[in-house]
């Protein structure tokens, strides 16, 4: 059995028919195949889009709702099925819900316990649409479990054991790096990578008139203890690891590294050492996220 199947039963692939939520499916669904999770597969027909029909005669208003409704199953059934066909004995459920996007699927996410969400960063634009795209953030700010982020460019990539070999874990010692730790430890694990973890010195917020050495000396000690944090719970595991310390602006640092040393997945959490609200994102998860060219996992922090 999987290392993940402990942590990742179900998984939500929500889809508005666009490319972008299809390459986030298709990678949710290969996180399925290696934790043994159920699929749940969601479309949601945004209820602005009906609401203003209203305005619209009446049997044009009928045809419009109709088509957006047709739309939404059409999303569903074309992701389930790239589901059963990559994968026949994975369980999905399907399901087409109205509302605001993010606001639907963290209620989903909430009822029917799901552990992660799977979905691109690009969705449709136009009237006949069930949005993606920045509702991505949203979700990001909003759902209790992490979330799986696809960029374009990842599209055509896979997470399997043969492709996943190098997974970045950024880390500043807070609890919201710690939480995602233990998730990007259990994710590699799952598919036998190696583990790389970052922690950023960033110097640009202090005084020139400090010296350089002693400042970067001062500031690297707590990177190293959050990095031996990191080795220890990898060695639990028995993976390799390697760890870094890094000066330089974080989100820079880590877009960086994982461009000069071929990783294939990032593991960070959404919340650092500037905030801990759940609605709250973190400058620097969110600079990786809307620049990364490769799988992003987003952990928030519990309420706990």
């Amino acid at each position: 059995m999987s290392p993940t199947s402990d942590t990742i039963d179900s998984i939500l692939l929500p889809t508005d028919g666009s490319d972008g939520a299809l390459a986030g499916a298709r990678h949710g669904v290969d996180l399925a195949a290696t934790a043994d999770a159920t699929v749940h597969v969601l479309s949601v027909i945004e209820t602005p889009d009906i609401e203003g029909l209203t305005s619209v005669l009446e049997s044009d208003g009928e045809e419009q709702r109709a088509a957006l409704e047709a739309d939404a199953e059409s999303a569903v059934e074309s992701v389930a099925t790239m589901v059963r066909d990559r994968n026949p004995d994975l369980e999905v459920t399907t399901a087409t819900e109205r509302g605001t996007p993010f606001r639907v699927i963290d209620r989903y996410v909430d009822a029917n316990g799901i552990d992660a969400v799977a979905m691109g960063t690009k969705g449709r634009t136009g009237v006949r649409r069930v949005v993606l795209g920045s509702v991505t953030e949203n979700v990001l700010r909003t759902v209790g479990v992490p979330v799986l982020v696809v960029p374009p460019a990842a599209s055509d990539s896979r997470l399997t054991e043969a492709t996943v070999e190098n997974v970045l874990l950024p880390t500043d010692g807070s609890d919201g790096a710690a939480a995602a730790v233990d998730w990007g430890i259990t994710i590699a694990t799952a598919f036998d990578a190696m583990v790389h973890a970052i922690y950023s010195v960033d110097t640009s917020r202090f005084p020139s008139r400090m010296d350089p050495g002693e400042l970067v000396a001062e500031l690297e000690r707590p990177g190293k203890e959050a990095l031996q944090a990191v080795r220890e719970r990898g060695r639990e595991h028995g993976l390799s690891l390697t760890g870094t310390v890094a000066t330089g602006p974080p989100a820079r640092v880590i877009l960086d590294y994982a461009d000069d040393n071929e990783i294939d997945l990032i593991a960070m959490g959404t919340h650092g050492r500037s905030g801990f609200e759940r609605h709250f994102l973190g400058s620097v998860t969110e600079t990786v996220v809307r620049n990364a060219e490769l799988p992003v996992l987003c952990v928030p922090m519990s309420d706990e």
